[in-house]
């Protein structure tokens, strides 16, 4: 260091001290805020896990019969009753740590058995039977213990099992539509079931490939959406504002007409996007995660976990992709006996168990999607799954119970 650079290293040093002098000298005045602030977060976190931990959950298993009828319109009725909205006041909010409550669309295979799941609050739990009964009357809700208690996943060597999971993502902004039933021609009750192309009927085809030892959980975390797009104006929108923005930059609309060109594809884009809009939006968070007895484990089967929405997706539109994955690294030098990755793993499974996604223990971003591509990924497929192990009630019933709860 030269010599006359030392006279500016000082004079820096001075100022840095002085500036902490003054720091502190005011610390009477702002430090109460900060610690105000502080405080306050820390409040609002404290009685919302409590207001979670005290939440009464239900598991409804959902037994189908061997004929359904319905067009997936039937499900889009039943998932309205899960768009649940956040609290009305301060008071519930901030004092009573009241949060909006989410559910969990599930379908689980047992060694290739596959049943569908419905895990709500109690306090949904009688609407969502009303509707499921009233949209398919032939059908069987049985209320059952979670399954995942059953499975005590412990990471390690030593481990009885084995898995590997992943989470998804959109591969677009969430205004674009994914592929939905009615682009395969499923929203038309007078298609013969001969005829019918079922996009889900790939997922149970790979949930019913679950052989001895092995299960497979798919979970569709569900909630009310909420304001997450930065508008120009410096206020929040939604995923419908978001959408309205797309369509004007898609169709020129925010340019001036003779920079305008807008091509066929951008044009039928923002026609799609446009069509979402009339179907109320949810935010979502999907999870699935590959078990097996150590012994057991086939990892072919984290390819077919990368690929799972394949048949939902659109080149020019939207689709999933994975967004992280518990299957582990490229070199044997990224991770010492496989110390990470075992933590990753048990978070994955963790983060399954308590179905976190708006929420600790693992809370992420979720994204939207509107109640014709909810019911796209998640409804009772017809005849036209044929998967041996795909257990369907044998015999029909006239009508709902009629001691159903009101």
């Amino acid at each position: 260091m030269g010599s006359n650079q030392i006279p500016d290293f000082m004079r820096l040093y001075d100022q840095t001290v002085s500036a902490f002098v003054m720091l502190f000298k005011w610390f009477p005045y702002w430090g109460p805020f900060v610690f105000a602030l502080i405080f306050w977060e820390e409040w609002v976190r404290y009685v919302q896990s409590q207001f979670r931990a005290n939440l009464k959950w239900v598991m409804l298993e959902i037994k189908i019969p061997k004929t359904i009828n319905k067009t997936p319109l039937a499900m889009e009725i039943v998932l309205q009753t899960l768009l649940t909205k956040a609290p009305g006041n301060w008071y519930d909010k901030y004092w009573k740590g009241k949060i909006k409550e989410w559910s969990s669309l599930e379908m689980v295979s047992f060694e290739g058995h596959i049943k569908f799941f419905i895990r709500t609050t109690s306090s949904l739990k009688n609407l969502v039977e009303t509707q499921l009964y009233g949209q398919y009357p032939d059908i069987e809700i049985f209320e059952v213990p979670d399954y995942t208690l059953y499975v005590d996943y412990k990471p390690g060597k030593a481990s009885e099992w084995a898995i590997a999971a992943a989470e998804y993502q959109l591969t677009k902004a969430d205004p674009y539509p994914i592929k939905t039933y009615v682009d395969y021609g499923l929203d038309s009750a007078l298609l013969k079931e001969e005829n019918k192309v079922d996009p889900l009927t790939s997922v149970i085809e790979y949930l019913g490939s679950a052989g001895k030892g092995e299960q497979v959980w798919v979970q569709i975390l569900v909630a009310g959406p909420e304001k997450r797009y930065a508008k120009k104006d410096g206020s929040m929108g939604d995923w419908k504002d978001e959408g309205a923005d797309l369509v004007k930059k898609l169709t020129g609309a925010d340019k001036k007409p003779e920079e305008a060109k807008v091509s066929e594809g951008d044009r039928n884009a923002a026609k799609a996007i446009e069509r979402s809009f009339t179907k109320a939006g949810f935010d979502c968070g999907i999870r699935a995660i590959y078990l097996a007895k150590s012994d057991k484990f086939n990892p072919s089967h984290m390819k077919a976990l990368g690929g799972l929405w394949s048949a939902f997706s659109t080149g020019n539109l939207n689709g999933f992709r994975p967004k992280d994955l518990a299957f582990g690294f490229d070199y044997p030098w990224q991770d010492y006996d496989n110390i990470r990755l075992d933590a990753k793993k048990m978070k994955f499974f963790k983060a399954y168990k308590y179905r976190s996604w708006f929420h600790k223990p693992r809370k992420l971003k979720p994204f939207t999607l509107n109640t014709e591509e909810l019911a796209t990924i998640f409804h009772f497929p017809g005849g036209v799954a044929q998967t041996p192990t795909f257990g369907r009630i044998p015999s029909r019933k006239s009508e709902a119970p009629i001691n159903l709860p009101i």
